[in-house]
């Protein structure tokens, strides 16, 4: 009966030391980045317009929520370049997404920069105004492309390891 108890214990305690440990961690401009975190770093890029645009970055970090990864977000009222361009930097994985209703004037300049890094999954769908120039880049430096939010997810998922 008392070793039953204590391998009862032993694996609530496993199964709660495990699942605290694939919990993602949301962080948000101006919050301090994580730089010695050894998890994937996931980038939420545009389309925010100032924050008239579809908060699409909170369904991603709602499904990596239980994934064991750190979601970079610049989602914010008041913009901060610095910390913005040092996420950049430190993410494993920069997720763009052009909206069809957004111009994206940062982030249009900013998939040029990371155009050869090899960081890059780009949701771009029909109705972007600068679809055709994403897709000849993304073409010409084998940027990861996805077709919809179901399919950037998937791979985010299949990333997160």
């Amino acid at each position: 009966m008392i070793i039953k108890m204590y391998l009862l214990i032993f694996v609530i305690v496993s199964f709660s030391t495990f699942a605290q440990e694939h919990k993602a961690t949301i962080i948000n401009s101006p919050n301090v980045i994580p730089t010695e975190d050894s998890r994937v770093k996931n980038f939420l890029e545009d389309s925010i317009d100032m924050g008239k645009s579809e908060n699409w970055q909170a369904i991603i970090e709602e499904q990596l929520s239980n994934y064991n990864v750190v979601v970079l977000n610049p989602r914010r009222e008041d913009w901060n370049k610095e910390w913005k361009l040092s996420a950049l930097e430190s993410s494993d994985i920069v997720v763009m997404y052009f909206a069809p209703d957004s111009q994206s004037p940062i982030s249009l300049p900013e998939f040029g920069l990371y155009a050869k890094t090899g960081k890059l999954i780009v949701l771009c769908p029909e109705g972007f105004w600068r679809k055709g120039n994403i897709d000849i880049v993304s073409e010409k430096y084998n940027i990861f492309e996805v077709n919809t939010f179901d399919e950037l997810i998937t791979e985010l998922k299949k990333r997160s390891f």
